[in-house]
């Protein structure tokens, strides 16, 4: 796969006309990082919660966690990134304006007029866009904790209980921190699959490698030239990627 990877490479850019194409296709290159990453960090922090939410003893934590798990999971990824770029920020937006106005008739003017000053065109595309991957993926991220956790003994929890620790703290220093060390593979697949998928963004106009290669074609109409170079750098990424994760997954291994 890494021999594949490096011929086209070396095949694209020896090439006038995939030269071209890759010249004009990088400059998406860092809109594709950025996105995936920061969604991948958003994602982390509301799977990690949610994850937490499944198996509390709270009913209200624990229904609420459900409740996002199961909504996400059983929309197809396409239709949840228009739904929240198209619909959930407006419907955001203006509950923020109606919070902002309320606060203003209490005298709180200060954090009213910021709150009633946002508008739908304010919060950009790209914005959205990583907020919809964020969402998406959290609930995917959620089910991993949740096994991660589970995978740890009970006897641990009981032992740190009867030392003298809190729920709380037995969780953030005796269970998380080994649950994590065994998910990690599972949430470096993760970040590669996100990568991926960070693709679809292109449907909200978000300038990342996949639109610009779609721009790129339709103004050349080298759709060949634009859409194997486009193919290549998604394999590049990912093979380098996966590389990483095979890398942390032979270092956990070897310290176990």
């Amino acid at each position: 796969m890494i021999l594949i990877a490096i011929w086209a490479a070396y095949s694209i850019y020896t090439r006038e006309n995939y030269r071209a194409a890759f010249e004009f296709i990088k400059a998406g290159l860092g809109v594709t990082i950025i996105t995936s990453l920061i969604s991948y960090g958003i994602a982390l922090l509301l799977g990690l919660l949610a994850g937490l939410g499944r198996i509390s003893g709270n009913v209200l934590f624990n229904n609420l966690a459900t409740l996002y798990i199961e909504l996400v999971r059983g929309i197809p990824m396409l239709v949840l990134i228009f739904f929240i770029a198209l619909v959930g920020v407006p419907i955001a937006v203006d509950g923020m304006n109606s919070l902002g106005a309320w606060l203003n008739t209490l005298g709180l003017t200060a954090l009213g007029g910021i709150l009633t000053s946002f508008t739908n065109q304010a919060v950009a595309m790209n914005v959205r866009a990583i907020i919809a991957l964020a969402i998406t993926y959290g609930a995917f991220l959620a089910e991993i904790f949740r096994a991660g956790i589970q995978s740890i003994g009970r006897g641990q929890m009981e032992a740190a209980r009867s030392l003298g620790m809190s729920y709380g703290q037995a969780m953030r220093h005796i269970i998380l921190p080994q649950a994590i060390r065994n998910v990690l593979p599972a949430l470096g697949n993760d970040f590669v699959a996100m990568v991926k998928d960070s693709s679809l963004v292109s449907v909200l106009a978000v300038r990342d490698i996949t639109q610009v290669a779609r721009l790129y074609a339709g103004s050349t109409f080298r759709f060949r030239e634009a859409y194997i170079t486009l193919s290549v750098l998604y394999l590049t990424m990912t093979v380098a990627l996966s590389l990483v994760v095979q890398f942390v997954e032979r270092r956990l291994r070897r310290h176990e």
